[in-house]
């Protein structure tokens, strides 16, 4: 049985009352305890400087060259936060129910309701921090709104947003570093989890400029590694963003959960050939002034200037009247694709939609627009060749985040004692859909205040053991690396990784993405482990496993992408119902919206390894709600 650990008593007061039941770890002793963070985003660099400012020994860890090129550097528009600055009717609860709602009704309620919470706090320390938030021109810290919404709860730093904050971050952790209480290794994968009688005690990792494979034991481990997005090859991800670690757990029995939950940005620029590794977000602060509309007759292939109003079709605001073109992303991500194939989409191949500001440049003027948007403008500008000032950005969905992760309970600890999950790299807050700007919130909340109290009481109450880096479970587990490694480079096939890469992750995107059928996903389950088998036959792997070898590291990543993408498909056909992203089309209203079966499908569902690929075992944990009343999501 899943025991989430959720604390008794009411929602609003659950958290305050876990933390003081929560046992303590005194400060002489925190310094006996050594805690490994793996990712230097932000919930891992806040995570990192909390713990070793509390006096905890870290060893913190990242594939990039430093911390500061951590993927959470991409967000762009904002984080939420009750403060109610704007006075417009925002609370603690306001923003729990949007949330909850948002995701579809599919997130654990208790979590949810602590996010908001703890939303507050957050403000506090980044401005503290330092942290260039927006100002009105009395001072005051400035608000927009976002998606799913309809309060101004949203504090940023023009489209810099996540830059700014993991600065802020940033800044802590190399404090931290500086004094060596955080030991800092930069250019580092994780490739292995260790467990030490059912614990996790460590990781074994390359250094991907030696292609050393070193040993690192602690008390405790931390995913901080993000999300699995780039599965499907094309997403706003980094291109180096990846499941291996948080798959590496799940060999290792860690449950994950909804791995078919990923959301589809509706705001990105469209894909313009094969060339690309990567796409491009475009912020959905930009919804708030932009206005997101096609021409109504299909084939209509005239420039945008030359469509006359009367001719063209906001369909966003026609659909949704009460949230317009600040719809939920899932929502606002198929309507674009539902546009699109009636033959109404605009650009090369018909797959985008215009986001135009020419209201707004009228209404407030260009250098308004250009204030509050003036590096997301220049950045669709060089990628795009377009002057959004004066023609319509053209934009289209595209992969952005996963709300699916490894199992956490509420203290945010996996089914493996031991392994802590943060951020992006579990499942606890979003449900089936995240709402625009909670990414931010959650992986602060959890790396700078629920993790550094949740942490100490599994030190508290656990028998303290840091095993030495000789014992057997390491050593085996560091065989089993380097055997991998020597699999990979030995095959010298004919195919590159990136040629598989591509074909699973297409397979995945068309099979899986915006819209699921059972046909569909069982088509996938039938390919997938065809590519794969081809893959360990005919991959080809340049290089030696010392030194720097890109694609031997692209190698490891598609490997574990080649099964991770038969369990997203798995978990998206059992679940036989439309929630959030997760939108089957045997599954939906007369007018096209999600359709849920709350009798069946109320619950969460944790995936874990059997030893066979295709037969994980499933377990649920059910979503039990207190204080909110489950309803068919209505944004119109």
């Amino acid at each position: 049985m899943l025991d989430s650990k959720i604390p008794s008593g009411p929602l609003a007061q659950k958290w305050d009352k876990h933390r003081f039941d929560l046992k303590l770890v005194n400060p002489a002793n925190k310094r006996k305890f050594k805690v490994i963070v793996v990712g230097s985003g932000l919930a891992g660099a806040s995570a990192a400087a909390t713990l070793s400012e509390l006096g905890y020994k870290v060893q913190c860890f990242c594939y990039q060259d430093s911390p500061r090129r951590a993927h959470s550097i991409a967000a762009q528009g904002g984080i939420n936060a009750a403060k109610n600055y704007q006075n417009d009717g925002d609370s603690v609860r306001r923003l729990f129910y949007d949330t909850i709602k948002g995701g579809d009704f599919r997130a654990r309620e208790a979590n949810v309701y602590r996010l908001a919470q703890v939303s507050t706090n957050i403000i506090d320390q980044c401005v503290a921090q330092g942290v260039p938030f927006a100002r009105e021109y009395g001072g005051h810290l400035a608000n927009r709104s976002f998606g799913g919404a309809q309060v101004s709860r949203t504090f940023y730093a023009r489209g810099q947003t996540g830059q700014q904050l993991l600065l802020g971050a940033y800044q802590a952790l190399s404090k931290q570093i500086a004094k060596g209480a955080v030991q800092m290794f930069s250019r580092t994968e994780m490739l292995e989890l260790v467990l030490v009688n059912g614990h996790a005690k460590g990781i074994i990792v390359r250094d991907l400029t030696s292609g050393k494979i070193s040993r690192h034991s602690a008390d405790a481990v931390v995913l901080a590694t993000g999300g699995y997005g780039n599965a499907f090859y094309l997403s706003t991800n980094a291109v180096g963003c990846n499941v291996t670690a948080t798959y590496r757990a799940f060999k290792k029995g860690a449950l994950f959960a909804n791995p078919c939950y990923t959301q589809i940005h509706p705001t990105c620029i469209p894909v313009n050939g094969d060339h690309q590794s990567k796409l491009t977000l475009m912020s959905e602060s930009l919804r708030n002034d932009g206005r997101v509309w096609v021409p109504i007759k299909a084939g209509d292939h005239r420039p945008a200037s030359q469509i006359p109003e009367g001719e063209r079709d906001y369909f966003l605001e026609r659909k949704y009247p009460s949230f317009g073109n600040l719809a939920p992303r899932d929502i606002s991500s198929r309507a674009a694709k539902e546009v699109c194939d009636e033959g109404r989409g605009v650009g090369p191949g018909g797959l985008g939609v215009y986001l135009d500001f020419s209201d707004a440049i009228r209404r407030d003027g260009e250098d308004a627009i250009r204030a509050r948007y003036g590096n997301l403008f220049q950045m669709y500008e060089k990628i795009a060749g377009e002057n959004a000032y004066q023609t319509p950005m053209r934009i289209y969905p595209a992969v952005h985040y996963t709300m699916g992760g490894l199992w956490v309970d509420y203290n945010l600890m996996s089914n493996i004692p031991g392994l802590f999950v943060i951020g992006e790299a579990n499942f606890s807050d979003h449900g089936a859909n995240r709402l625009g700007a909670s990414a931010l919130m959650q992986g602060l909340a959890d790396g700078y205040f629920v993790l550094p109290y949740t942490i100490g009481n599994y030190f508290a109450t656990t028998a303290k053991s840091c095993p030495a880096e000789s014992s057997q479970e390491f050593s085996q587990a560091e065989i089993q690396v380097n055997e991998r490694l020597r699999k990979l480079i030995s095959i010298n096939g004919s195919r590159t990784v990136r040629s598989f890469h591509r074909e699973v992750g297409q397979l995945i995107w068309d099979k899986c993405g915006m819209a699921r059928s059972k046909a569909g996903l069982e088509d996938a389950l039938r390919r997938i482990p065809a590519i794969r088998a081809e893959f360990w036959e005919n991959v080809k792997v340049t290089g030696e496993p010392e030194g720097i070898n890109k694609t031997l590291e692209h190698a490891g990543r598609v490997a574990d992408f080649l099964e991770f993408g038969e369990l997203m498909c798995l978990d998206a056909l059992e679940r036989d119902e439309s929630c959030g992203g997760h939108f089957r089309t045997e599954h939906q209203t007369p007018d096209g919206e999600a359709k849920r079966n709350d009798d069946q499908f109320s619950h969460v569902s944790a995936w874990g390894f059997s030893g066979n690929l295709a037969k994980p075992n499933l377990e649920k944990e059910p979503l039990i709600y207190e204080e909110v009343t489950m309803s068919q999501r209505s944004y119109k």
